[in-house]
């Protein structure tokens, strides 16, 4: 018996011996990597722990071998992957099923020879594909992305330029607008707003021209989810059909404007200049003083665009609700009188407030922000259009500014227990105690976020007494303050927080 097995079980060692040599010979055969590779970033969709990778990773034999790696994934859940054709803002059909992502490793392996329509596909073109990769939450809830990345010529690269979305109606609206530039050289546009309202839809788009000049739509955007603040566009052409890259979104000429929604398209929630037209941090303001009515008076500031144009923004204090009033640049100083250079925008009274863009005078001679500083002329600003006569507010700018320049202070703070001030003369300053000059212009640039700065006759934390006399966004804790102080002023005033009466100090008043 013994015998007998001994001879059975030779044939089976002898089975098993050649099936792994076999199984050696074959592993030995199989395509190795050959060592190039490129990896895309995944970002978080609706679970923010959840981002990672898929990286590619070429074979011999041409095939591509796709290796997604996630964290923030659990045990005992399966996430479906696909690989999509377009960029991710755009959206697309799926072009690739792979394997679905284990929750316990984040990790899925597939080896992608051809696209779900059996076409043949290497690794040299996916890295050129017009794509995005999405892993959804499940099989039963594909809706739901926790992870996406624009792949192949959509890549992202490091390049962005982020710009200011300003409050227009509801101050509390407002953010920025993010360029990032792709690959291919095309542009995915992202907006991010604060304070939308959940379930409105706010479209957008990017305009012909500056926000002060306005113009036409030049470029549909992707409306803002209020429940998001946000919205992506993926941008190649103009609307026209005009192919335009990031590089030149960089230096075009327009501006980008949100809308409360398609029912409210007149009511704008946030704008702002784009392009060449970015206002630069480089400005001047320049007083604008009473002249038939105390009541009224305010500045002009002018801010340096990156193209080296202007705007002009004017502010005044005490105009009439209604009431609209011509502005103009005038040739010489206030004292010699002279005739209109610019038209400017008419000074609106129910705000007190006017733009212009300024990039030549009248009569079609070119000027830049650096010639107007050193420009013989001064602003009119005019009771209405059919009272010329009467002036209601002008300064001497450019070369005849002389001391008419406002003076400027920035102001931040120390907690809940002081304002700190620095420029015209103090440093890092506590709580100073002022002292102003009837007839001057002096600006309070505020970023005290919680700490509202207010000018006030009395003493005392809250909103009342507040003096209003020449003092524009009075209140304000993230913005510029501006104070022209008219011939009657009393000689005392104070600057206190809102809320915290430690912060404060006083304001005296002299000839």
């Amino acid at each position: 018996m013994k015998k007998f097995l001994k001879i059975s079980f030779l044939p089976l060692l002898l089975l098993i011996s050649m099936t792994l040599f076999l199984r050696c010979d074959n592993d030995s055969n199989m395509p190795e990597l050959s060592g190039e590779s490129k990896q895309f970033v995944l970002f978080a969709k609706s679970n923010p722990a959840i981002n990672g990778t898929v990286t590619f990773s070429k074979k011999n034999d041409g095939s591509t071998l796709v290796t997604v790696q996630l964290s923030g994934t659990r045990t005992g859940e399966n996430h479906p992957a696909h690989i999509h054709t377009s960029s991710a803002a755009q959206g697309g059909a799926i072009l690739v099923d792979l394997n679905a992502i284990d929750g316990k490793t984040g990790k899925s392996e597939t080896v992608i020879k051809t696209l779900n329509d059996g076409s043949a596909i290497t690794y040299e073109q996916l890295l050129a594909l017009d794509a995005y990769f999405n892993v959804h939450l499940s099989a039963t809830d594909l809706a739901t992305l926790i992870a996406q990345g624009d792949i192949g010529i959509n890549e992202l690269t490091s390049t962005s330029k982020t710009y200011t979305l300003s409050s227009v109606t509801y101050p509390a609206i407002s953010g920025t607008a993010k360029l990032t530039k792709r690959v291919n050289g095309k542009t995915l546009v992202s907006i991010s707003l604060t304070g939308t309202t959940q379930g409105v839809s706010s479209i957008a788009h990017i305009h012909l021209n500056t926000v002060a000049q306005t113009g036409g739509v030049v470029v549909d955007l992707t409306p803002v989810n209020g429940t998001t603040g946000k919205s992506e566009t993926s941008v190649n052409n103009l609307n026209t059909g005009v192919a335009i890259s990031y590089d030149e979104l960089l230096n075009f000429n327009g501006y980008i404007n949100v809308h409360e929604s398609a029912s409210a398209i007149s009511t704008l929630i946030a704008q702002g200049d784009i392009g060449k037209n970015e206002l630069t941090t480089i400005s001047k303001t320049y007083a604008l003083n009473a002249v038939t009515n105390n009541a009224i008076s305010g500045t002009a500031k002018f801010t340096k665009r990156v193209s080296g144009e202007t705007l002009i923004s004017i502010a005044l204090t005490g105009t009439t609700a209604g009431v609209i009033s011509p502005a103009h640049i005038h040739l010489n100083s206030v004292a010699q009188g002279g005739g209109i250079a610019i038209d400017l925008t008419a000074v609106n009274g129910t705000t007190g407030k006017s733009e212009t863009s300024v990039s030549k005078l009248n009569n079609g001679t070119a000027i830049t922000y650096d010639m107007l500083l050193d420009f013989n002329g001064y602003i009119n600003v005019h009771q209405s259009a059919t009272n010329l006569s009467t002036i209601i507010a002008q300064g001497n700018i450019g070369s005849n500014t002389g001391n008419n320049t406002a003076l400027n202070y920035n102001v931040t703070n120390s907690g809940a227990s002081s304002y700190i001030f620095n420029g015209n003369g103090l440093t890092n300053s506590n709580n100073p105690n002022l002292t102003l000059q009837r007839g001057k212009t002096y600006t309070f640039t505020v970023n005290t976020p919680g700490h509202p700065f207010l000018i006030k006759s009395v003493q005392s934390t809250g909103t009342a007494n507040p003096y209003s006399d020449g003092v524009t966004n009075n209140g304000s804790s993230n913005g510029v303050i501006t104070f022209t102080i008219p011939s009657n002023a009393p000689n005392t005033l104070y600057y206190i927080c809102e809320f915290h009466s430690s912060m404060t100090g006083v304001i005296t008043v002299t000839n």
